[in-house]
């Protein structure tokens, strides 16, 4: 019908939810060139592995000859080195097929042997430009049953709904900030059950190993951690006697930490975000008094302002920012503990009240990714928590997710980002 604003509507549709429809008859049904055309689609927002084995398998005998050229499609190199191992190698189809050996011993030599990478087709390891990639969501440290600090470290894939161990911390760490820099991730000072650490190490997800860095010049728990422009910002915090109003900048290109302008207010357990490119502190408490008031920092100026104060006083709650709009969810108002959330419209906006949580959390880390905010461990008062709830905010509704493995409560939490093969 030449309608070409309906045909980019259902691209549009179908790269963003291709998850869905690649579990679809139709899907299995097209034509070879037509999914030819779909795996090379720089727009398409996750990895499309297992959509093209369904569909070589839906018709296996007749099909099989296309998996050298639909893998060759697949960015491979883009895949971590575990699932290219234990999934893409394992594969029958795959196993009997030199070329796609030869694509699959491409994409690992891409990961082991670093001077190889410039010689590999562009496209190949060209991310793609969709704007919903998922992550990875890890939990860092955090508690166990009994209240002690654990280095023990979790990954979450929200896609696949489910929960791995890492290689856990050099140290124990709980109220820990945890910050995501060029595909690292940093644990930040916390409590190792004797002392407030000013000690920071980094995890490389593709070596699943842990190295030392630059300490902070304070100690500090219980601290908000953002990243703005490649920097990693701690704000607040407890040092062991009292809570703190200053604000700590490190730069992963000097390994340098640098004191910028403290907050208006020391604040300790509160929540921290960067939401419409500044740093935006909301609650917490300094030791007497649990705060409703929010300012914000401008990196650019070294500036903070006050924002609009939220509807109830919270600490310990989480706090992350989501298209144009910026939650805090659960904590604890100094009676209870909370299962409410609340949520910002724009930097001059008002707070307004959106719907609760299932379970009161306190302590709890608030994450988003890929257009969903995930909620992950806390304490509802009695006991500390491994559930993680998910909200979609075309639903407005909080659903359960799988519940961490290895850790009961408290974790600091931080979100790698995949790239789409």
């Amino acid at each position: 019908m030449m309608c070409t604003a309906l045909y980019d509507a259902a691209n549009g549709f179908l790269q963003r939810h291709f998850v869905e429809a690649a579990l679809s008859e139709e899907f299995l049904a097209l034509r070879a060139e037509e999914v030819l055309e779909l795996m090379g689609c720089d727009e398409l927002n996750v990895k499309v592995f297992e959509a093209a084995l369904a569909w070589v398998h839906h018709d296996r005998d007749r099909r099989k000859t296309l998996l050298p050229e639909l893998l060759a499609k697949i960015r491979l190199p883009l895949c971590r080195p575990r699932f290219l191992s234990d999934r893409v190698q394992q594969d029958e189809l795959i196993r009997c097929c030199h070329r796609c050996r030869d694509l699959v011993d491409e994409a690992k030599d891409f990961h082991l042997v670093l001077e190889r990478r410039p010689h590999l087709p562009s496209f190949k390891t060209r991310p793609r430009c969709c704007t919903s990639v998922s992550g990875l969501i890890y939990a860092v440290g955090g508690l166990n049953s009994s209240g002690d600090s654990l280095n023990l470290v979790e990954v979450f894939d929200p896609v696949g709904n489910f929960w791995e161990r890492c290689q856990p911390m050099r140290t124990a760490r709980s109220r820990v900030g945890v910050a995501v820099v060029n595909g690292l991730l940093y644990a930040i000072g916390g409590y190792d059950g004797q002392s407030r650490l000013s000690t920071v190490e980094v995890y490389n997800p593709e070596t699943d190993g842990w190295t030392q860095v630059s300490s902070m010049n304070s100690q500090r728990s219980a601290m908000g951690t953002v990243v703005i422009d490649g920097h990693i910002y701690v704000c607040g915090g407890y040092d062991g006697k009292s809570s703190l109003n200053s604000v700590e900048c490190y730069s992963p290109e000097t390994d340098r930490w640098s004191v910028v302008t403290e907050m208006s207010v020391s604040r300790s357990a509160t929540g921290v975000t960067v939401f419409d490119g500044r740093i935006f502190v909301s609650g917490g408490h300094d030791g007497l008094q649990i705060f409703n008031t929010v300012e914000y920092y401008n990196h650019h100026t070294d500036r903070w302002k006050p924002a609009p104060a939220m509807l109830n006083k919270r600490c310990r709650h989480g706090a992350a920012a989501l298209g144009s709009h910026m939650y805090v969810a659960g904590g604890y108002d100094g009676s209870g503990f909370l299962s409410g959330v609340e949520v910002l419209a724009g930097v001059s906006g008002q707070w307004s009240l959106l719907v609760a949580m299932n379970t009161r959390r306190s302590r709890v880390s608030l994450v988003s990714t890929a257009g969903r905010l995930y909620a992950v461990g806390g304490y509802d008062g009695q006991s500390n928590l491994s559930s993680v709830e998910m909200l979609n905010p075309d639903t407005n509704r909080w659903a359960f997710m799988a519940p961490m493995a290895s850790h009961e409560g408290g974790v600091g939490v931080g979100c790698v980002l995949l790239q789409p093969a």
